[in-house]
């Protein structure tokens, strides 16, 4: 036994002094399980009697304290004595709270159970309606069977009644009664009686959560998992499923028109068929093509598969994309007359942009450069009687052939204007060749009348010998004698555009989709890209998508001849367009599709043809390959104002180059010289040429710092001159050389140390000392030299003349024998033209 076992206990209290504070501990417990024990005093209250009174009693004994936490419901709360200790206290609020959290838990508890209950129940009550649904639909499909059963067997009897032709009896056709499938039993699941992993014995849906709550360790019985949104949608599922027949029957397979293009790739077809590529896959290999979903395949492969998949195939080419304009003609009830088109051309300086001035009564050549016209304007003019006519007017300087071309096969009518002082002069007779080769009548106007030297019969004349015969030579070409400095003949020459016109019966359909074509083109610091279009048929509006050559836009703002925007335009009206994504070549179409995505389809697959045109490569022949090498190159950058400008000064560079030097033009474009412009000519080391524009401030720094030549033009033949002047100045001097004698090598000595000499008779012209020489040996050229010395007899002679013998020795060249021609020439320095 221990000491503490042997230590006798004490029966009484030790003596000592009462006391008025006793002392104890309080255990103070916090959240996360923290517990602290706090010492306290607790002070006695004394108690003052009288003299005589008795003391009161001392209070009562505490009450034993409860049992341990049962599932019981928690006593009703009751104030502590009177009398009771600190510690007393602590003790009864902790078992007071205690026993309502019990009381919370099983309420909670209960709470959970009934829910579950009802449940249950919903469960139960949805599963007996539908197997009641079930039933009814089973009792009502063996009705309609037994009634189709009965229909059959009286339409037999009444078959069997009925006497036969022959007196024999028909047999009767074999029907099948339709009879409603059975539905198989299938066994219920008891998921309440398999043993949970673990021991516990609950049912199918109770399942213990992963997580252990306070609640759930208290009460093991508790527990059951709410049924998540994934379990009650295929729960629905399967009633619909169950209510509906089940899935075993096959969905209708939708047949579909299949686009297919040349070439498309394996998963964008069974998009289109609405099929998964994985079949079609299978399909590919079972053909013998090892093929993925991303590779593309042909046109044919594809019909194959959409004809084996059952769906409609619809071949399309690329061509399709584009958009055609020839077969769309308008039924001739929806036409309308139309004002004319008029184009006027003629040689330069005779007056074509002064005769329009007088006609529209303003002043366009004072703001030309020169006088010249250099681009394609378009106006309308409204006559006295209120009619409309549209003029072009046409550049007359020889570079703007294109231009020319272009205005003869937009318009109507071509006014030919010749200066009566002049005459007929280059341009005419081509302007004459366009109107011919556009099939377009033509009209003859004989400027500067008022002049004295002028001799209008002298250019009907001379119009003889190019097939144009006038009125007044018994002809059919119409022609007015006007003035443009004074008015005179004005009104003469619209009469006669007029009846011309009357005569075409010129009609357009004007509700439909404008068409136009681009006359001019330009890029505008302020607009952007800016078109001058004409339109051919349809009224083109604001807001309209539409596509131009390789480019895209919207209308943005439409403005006239005289600088206001209007809403919309009609056939035959000329406009300025802006909203274009880039600039367009003059002489594109201008379409308006219904939208924008069908105006960049079609715009991308023109710039991608474009693009396979631009790259392709030249047919190579043994000429190209073995002469390209001796050509020189001169780089250009060439920018203009308008893209017109930018063709003819093109053409005009192309048309300069010859067999010894070639122009290559580097980039050509329309607009202000920017930096990336700069750039490309520095590192070209190319001239960059600007007709009508100027580099911006970018532009500006890099040429001073690169150093980059600039051209600045206004005028297209002062630029071709100067391009002129410097290819010839590349090419250098032409060097032409002139053969003066002939001899025939008799025989080779030995002169000095190294060289030789030889002997020569002199066949033809002279042989002069310090010459150039050629060696031949058999027609071969053996070598080019000089002569360094010349010697008849033993004397240093200056030349030779024929039928004299002499010796020479030649320089740089010990390569001499007998029997070898000697050629001796003279090269003289030319000036190299064009």
């Amino acid at each position: 036994m221990s000491e503490e076992n042997d230590t006798p206990k004490r029966t009484r209290k030790p003596l000592g002094l009462k006391r008025s504070v006793d002392s104890g501990e309080v255990k103070q417990t916090f959240s996360h399980g923290r517990t602290n024990k706090v010492a306290v005093e607790v002070k006695r209250r004394r108690k003052l009697v009288k003299p005589g009174e008795t003391p009161p009693p001392p209070p009562p004994p505490p009450p034993p304290p409860p049992p341990p936490a049962t599932k019981k419901a928690a006593p009703k709360k009751e104030s502590g004595p009177a009398g009771e200790t600190a510690q007393e206290k602590v003790k009864r609020l902790q078992r007071e709270a205690e026993e309502e959290r019990l009381k919370l838990a099983e309420e909670a508890r209960k709470r959970d159970e009934q829910e579950a209950k009802k449940a249950a129940e919903d469960e139960k009550k949805r599963a007996e309606e539908n197997a009641k649904a079930k039933e009814e639909a089973a009792k009502q499909a063996a009705e309609d069977a037994k009634a189709a059963a009965e229909a059959e067997k009286a339409a037999e009897e009444a078959s069997a009644a009925a006497p036969a032709d022959d007196g024999k009896k028909a047999p009767s056709a074999r029907k099948f009664t339709p009879v409603a499938r059975p539905e198989p039993k299938r066994p219920e699941k008891k998921r309440e009686e398999k043993p949970k992993r673990g021991g516990s014995t609950g049912g199918g849906d109770k399942r213990r959560s992963g997580k252990l709550t306070v609640n759930r360790a208290l009460n093991e019985d508790e527990g059951r998992r709410a049924r998540s949104l994934a379990a009650l949608k295929r729960a629905r599922e399967k009633e619909r499923r169950a209510q509906g027949g089940g899935s075993s029957q096959p969905r209708e397979k939708q047949i579909r028109d299949v686009v297919v293009p040349e070439v498309i790739t394996v998963a964008e077809l069974a998009k289109r068929m609405g099929e998964k590529g994985a079949d079609l896959v299978k399909e590919l290999f079972n053909l013998d093509m090892m093929v993925t979903v991303n590779q593309t395949i042909d046109q044919d492969t594809a019909e194959l598969l959409v004809e084996q998949f059952g769906h409609n195939i619809e071949k399309v080419s690329e061509a399709d994309v584009d958009i055609t304009t020839e077969e769309d003609v308008d039924p001739e009830e929806t036409l309308k007359p139309r004002p004319p088109v008029v184009a006027v051309m003629g040689h330069v300086d005779h007056g074509k942009t002064s005769l329009l001035d007088a006609l529209r009564k303003t002043n366009v050549t004072r703001g030309e450069a020169g006088g010249i016209t250099q681009h394609i304007g378009a106006y309308q003019v409204t006559t006295k009687d209120k009619s409309k006519v549209t003029f072009l007017d046409t550049p007359g300087h020889a570079a703007f052939t294109e231009m020319r071309q272009r205005g003869a096969n937009v318009t109507d009518i071509v006014v030919l204007v010749v200066a009566a002082d002049d005459g007929i002069m280059p341009q005419t007779i081509e302007a004459i060749n366009h109107a011919k080769a556009a099939n377009v009548p033509l009209i003859v106007a004989i400027n500067k009348i008022d002049k004295p030297e002028a001799d209008a019969n002298q250019v009907r004349t001379r119009l003889l010998e190019h097939e144009v015969i006038v009125e007044e030579m018994s002809g059919d070409v119409l022609d007015a004698e006007v003035s443009a400095k004074t008015g005179k003949g004005l009104d003469e020459l619209i009469e006669k555009i007029a009846l011309q016109a009357e005569l075409l019966e010129l009609k357009a359909r004007p509700d439909r989709d404008a068409e136009a074509t681009v006359v001019e083109a330009q890029l505008d610091k302020g607009r952007g890209p800016v078109a001058t279009v004409l339109v051919n048929r349809g009224t083109l509006k604001r807001g309209d998508t539409f596509v131009v050559g390789t480019e895209s836009g919207r209308v943005r703002a439409l403005v006239n001849d005289q600088g206001k925007q209007i809403k919309e335009a009609g056939p035959s009206m000329p406009v300025e367009v802006l909203g274009l994504g880039g600039v367009p070549s003059a002489g594109d179409k201008l379409t308006v599709v219904e939208n924008e995505q069908r105006a960049r389809e079609v715009a991308q697959y023109r710039q991608e043809k474009a693009t396979e045109k631009r790259t392709a490569l030249a047919p190579t022949s043994f000429d190209t390959m073995f002469n390209k090498s001796n050509v020189i190159e001169w780089p250009v950058v060439v920018k203009a104002d308008v893209q017109g400008s930018v063709e003819a000064i093109v053409t005009a560079l192309h048309n300069l180059s010859n067999d010894d030097i070639k122009v290559r033009v580097l980039h050509a474009g329309v607009g202000a010289i920017t930096e990336s412009d700069v750039t490309l000519a520095n590192g070209s080391k190319a001239p960059i040429i600007g007709f009508n524009v100027r580099p911006n401030a970018k532009a500006r720094d890099l040429v001073k710092r690169d150093g980059v030549r600039m051209m600045y033009h206004d005028v297209i033949y002062h630029l071709t001159d100067e391009i002129t002047k410097e290819l010839l100045g590349e090419l250098g001097p032409l060097k032409v050389e002139n053969v003066i004698g002939r001899a025939e090598v008799k025989e080779v000595f030995k002169s000095g140390k190294k060289d030789k000499a030889a002997g020569l008779l002199v066949e033809e012209g002279v042989i002069r000392k310090g010459v150039h020489a050629r060696l031949t040996r058999e027609d071969v050229i053996v070598s080019a030299t000089t002569i360094a010395s010349l010697r008849r007899f033993k004397d240093d002679v200056d030349e030779v003349r024929a039928g004299l013998e002499c010796g020479v020795v030649l320089e740089d060249t010990n390569d001499i024998q007998p029997g070898d021609q000697l050629e001796v020439f003279e090269v003289k320095e030319e000036e190299r033209t064009l």
